[in-house]
């Protein structure tokens, strides 16, 4: 099923756009960030069903953001998934054992976007 509210909290503006519009081709409803700190204030306000977080943002990194968005009560068990540059052999396992629910390395393998995506929507079902 596609429908799917994805938070999107990305400052890289042609990564952002990139991700927006894979999403929307797919059928999922988006909603964008370029700051953690807007990010949280969306998902507040719109309980979204999966969230895509960049480590790298301007005002808090990626693993503390994720700590807050677990700290909300409409996002504590929303997956969360890193959204990240940070690709070498030991960066999926350090994201994961952090708490993220998924990991996806940028720059983003379309195809293998949309099947992470899917499965995380579907893990929350």
């Amino acid at each position: 099923m596609s429908g799917e509210l994805v938070l999107i909290v990305e400052d890289n503006e042609k990564n952002l756009k990139l991700v927006r519009d894979v999403l929307g081709y797919k059928g999922y409803r988006t909603l964008e960030a370029t700051t953690a700190h807007d990010g949280f204030e969306l998902a507040r306000a719109n309980q979204p069903d999966l969230v895509l977080l960049d480590i790298q943002l301007p005002d808090v990194d990626g693993v503390t953001a994720l700590h807050e968005l677990r700290s909300i009560e409409s996002t504590r068990t929303t997956p969360i998934a890193a959204l990240t540059a940070f690709a070498m052999n030991d960066d999926r396992r350090r994201f994961l054992d952090a708490g993220f629910d998924g990991y996806i390395s940028k720059p983003i393998d379309v195809s293998a976007f949309s099947d992470e995506v899917r499965r995380l929507c579907d893990h929350r079902e």
